[in-house]
């Protein structure tokens, strides 16, 4: 934390402020306000839980490449805790009655009062506080055994580093899809897809590992994690490659059935963004799946920061891009909508934030853990692909 870091980070914590502040002021919808603090909210949540995901996932194979960069992994995972109360606030503060046409009791039609036994608000908040209560508390004994390795080179911390883990790994396979039908697609409560959960993971996967990307590269230039070499960031250049590929080809089989099957009740949806979100539709493709695949199809473009910086910049906005289209139709409109102050100024804040808890984060354990059984693997890590 710079002071030259701190003033940027502050600064912009103080824009997505103020452009709260303005929206109100300017008389913005309290739907197009409510959308966005949720658009963020869980942006931001899945680029922790995805980073922590790394490690697990990681852990557990027992890959060596992968222990250098850890930490990294580690502090994005500290933003959940943050996540969780911001989302909160935003849903007792009347974001759950603007987002859900579920809650309107006076316009429950026959469709949504066959779904009333899951989309009620109680059983809403039970759910939130279950995913919340599991995320932190598995993140919270992950770190804690991951700093206690690091200080005693114990082997018994790093068996319950992998229990932990593993139980981390199962449990978001499940509660990132069940979360995504609760906070996203219950928001379109007449329409539901079976690919939806694994669809929005994708995007997670992709957006998560841009973030890390950046994040390292970012943190190389200002002189730290000098023990990273160009084999790390071609495996993570070949990550954000692969999860790109991954996620057309859900995007693609979720829009192709629908479109092919042509049933009136499941084209509604995408009829919609066709309609009045045909721009951000296909820009979306192109950002999430056109640049990244053929940037990246070298083996060279993956192995530095000249074209890999970039394209996961470009990643982490086509994502957000694709969130924003699955909120925004739904939750307000075509009319209501747009891109302005509320879109651009709080996700600038959310930026500042995230780096606020992730920069902190990082400061309070080595960057290097070199009691890590794999740590030497890692140093040394070499591939010929």
């Amino acid at each position: 934390m710079t002071k030259k870091l701190s003033t940027l980070i502050y600064g912009m914590i103080g824009i997505g402020i103020l452009s709260l502040a303005v929206s109100f002021f300017i008389g913005t919808g309290g739907e197009r306000i409510a959308a966005n603090l949720l658009l963020n909210t869980y942006y931001f949540l899945a680029l922790g839980l995805i980073g922590l995901f790394l490690v697990a996932v990681h852990t557990i194979a027992e890959s060596g490449w992968h222990t250098s960069i850890q930490r990294i992994g580690e502090a994005m995972g500290a933003f959940i805790p943050v996540a969780g109360v911001l989302m909160l606030l935003l849903f007792v503060f009347g974001g759950l009655h603007l987002l859900y046409e579920w809650t309107h009791e006076d316009h429950l039609d026959e469709i949504l009062l066959k779904k009333v036994a899951y989309l009620n608000a109680p059983f809403f908040y039970v759910r939130f506080a279950v995913y919340f209560a599991i995320w932190i508390i598995l993140a919270h004994f992950i770190r804690k055994y991951s700093l206690l390795l690091d200080q005693s080179g114990d082997l018994k911390y790093y068996r319950k580093f992998r229990i932990f883990s593993a139980v981390f790994v199962v449990t978001l396979a499940i509660t990132s899809v069940t979360s995504s039908w609760d906070w996203l697609m219950s928001i379109d409560a007449h329409w539901f897809s079976t690919l939806y959960g694994w669809y929005v993971f994708s995007s997670m996967l992709a957006s998560g590992t841009a973030v890390l990307i950046i994040l390292l590269i970012v943190l190389r230039r200002m002189g730290y994690m000098g023990h990273v070499n160009n084999e790390h960031i071609h495996d993570l250049g070949k990550y954000l490659f692969g999860f790109s590929i991954f996620w057309a080809y859900l995007w693609f089989s979720q829009y192709m059935l629908i479109w092919y099957a042509n049933i009136p009740e499941e084209t509604v949806y995408f009829y919609e963004r066709h309609k009045n979100f045909s721009t951000i539709f296909y820009v979306n493709l192109i950002l999430n799946f056109v640049v990244p695949f053929f940037a990246l199809m070298t083996r060279n473009s993956k192995r530095g920061s000249l074209i890999l910086l970039p394209v996961s910049l470009i990643v982490f906005i086509g994502h957000w891009l694709d969130l924003y289209q699955l909120i925004m139709p739904g939750a307000v409109g075509g009319e209501e909508s747009g891109i302005g102050i509320p879109e651009v100024g709080i996700t600038i804040g959310f930026v500042g934030l995230f780096l606020f808890v992730v920069s902190r984060s990082l400061a309070k354990a080595p960057l290097i853990p070199k009691n890590h059984p794999f740590y030497k693997e890692s140093l040394e890590y070499h591939t010929q692909y």
